[in-house]
């Protein structure tokens, strides 16, 4: 299993000239181990670019991409890492999903698909990510 990052996704739905060849390879290549999946932040972040949940449904369903839900376990990570990052400085208040998404994947114990490694590695040192 692999969790996917929103920009990966988007970088395929919208053809992102630059990024949509190695998000949509990667994408392949990790549905051929096992499944690809997403949470539902990132099924948030995805939602404005569609008309209803039944049109992301179907994309989702389509691309093979399955919906986990987030631990508890996960959250209470994720909140303690956005606590960390604020008074290391961090300033950026929507960078919350990102704790989320990181800290599913490090309590789910599985890699994490991004094209934006940075803030994932300092704070999950511990977590696999996927990047270019």
């Amino acid at each position: 299993m692999i969790l996917v990052d929103t920009c990966v996704l988007v970088d395929v739905i919208e053809e992102d000239p630059i990024w949509s060849g190695w998000s949509q390879a990667t994408l392949d290549e990790w549905g051929r181990r096992g499944p690809v999946c997403i949470n539902p932040v990132v099924y948030a972040e995805l939602s404005p670019d569609f008309d209803d949940p039944a049109a992301l449904d179907g994309l989702l369903g389509k691309a093979g991409i399955e919906y986990r839900e987030i631990p508890r376990e996960a959250l209470f990570l994720a909140a303690r890492a956005h606590q960390a990052y604020r008074r290391r400085g961090g300033e950026r208040s929507g960078v919350l999903p990102d704790f989320f998404i990181g800290a599913h994947a490090r309590v789910a114990n599985v890699p994490l698909l991004t094209r934006d490694p940075r803030r994932f590695r300092a704070a999950f040192p511990d977590l696999v990510l996927v990047a270019p």
